[in-house]
């Protein structure tokens, strides 16, 4: 087996990966694919931990009901990662690959209550941890919570899975001659507002010295390179 660069990693999904491109809800196929993924990266032996969205069900920033108050909305889009993640637990456990979902708001019937130190005897425990209910507070984004889950679980480093295989200086959907970065640095991002993650999470990986890596999973095999320190999509450090 080749040196793994790092031992103990967060992932951020979106929520968009459990489904069909361009659909909502979740597609049996596509969290099949994903949990796959999944099996591949924990059969290296790392500690792998999982912030996943509920963006295929609902972003609670992009509600546009007036009677619903922006709050409101931000914990139904809490609620929509809880579906989301235990319906990825399943599918792991499924294929062999023990899980457990940790959830920042207390549904004692459906996950475990978030603590830290119980995230920390799952992962060393060879289990991944699925973390559901963002921070459990309006106003943060899931970006946000995987930065904060990641620095209290002392992961080595954030990888953000995306639709795009990097950070680009303008959206390469919209500028063929757009520009992708192999490394970029946390405050090159501030700076230029460069659509890596929120603000609020690049500051929090600046603060900490957490690498965040952006790369595309369409493949296992990509997932197994950046653990392994190859050049994968854009390093933010």
């Amino acid at each position: 087996m080749s040196k793994l660069e790092y031992r103990r990693v967060m992932l951020k999904i979106s929520g968009e990966g459990l489904a069909n491109k361009g659909s909502h809800g979740i597609d049996s196929a596509a969290i099949l694919e994903l949990a796959n993924k999944i099996k591949t990266v924990a059969a290296l032996g790392v500690e792998l931990a999982i912030v996943v969205g509920g963006g295929n069900f609902i972003r609670g920033a992009q509600m546009k009901a007036s009677s619903v108050q922006r709050a409101t909305a931000d914990y139904m889009g809490m609620l929509a990662t809880v579906m989301n993640a235990v319906a990825l637990q399943d599918t792991c456990e499924s294929i062999g690959v023990p899980s457990r979902v940790l959830s920042s708001i207390e549904m004692p019937r459906v996950a475990e209550g978030w603590i830290r130190r119980r995230a920390i005897r799952h992962l060393e425990k060879g289990r991944v941890v699925i973390l559901a209910a963002g921070t459990g507070n309006p106003h943060f984004t899931t970006d946000t919570a995987a930065a904060q889950r990641a620095v209290e679980l002392n992961c080595d480093v954030l990888i953000k899975a995306t639709q795009v295989d990097g950070v680009y200086d303008s959206d390469p959907a919209k500028n063929p001659d757009a520009k992708r970065y192999d490394e970029v640095s946390y405050m090159e991002c501030l700076r230029r507002e460069l659509e890596v993650m929120d603000q609020t999470a690049i500051a929090m990986c600046r603060a900490h010295s957490l690498p965040l890596r952006v790369m595309n999973i369409s493949s296992a095999e990509n997932m197994v390179k950046a653990i392994q320190g190859e050049k994968v999509g854009t390093l933010v450090r």
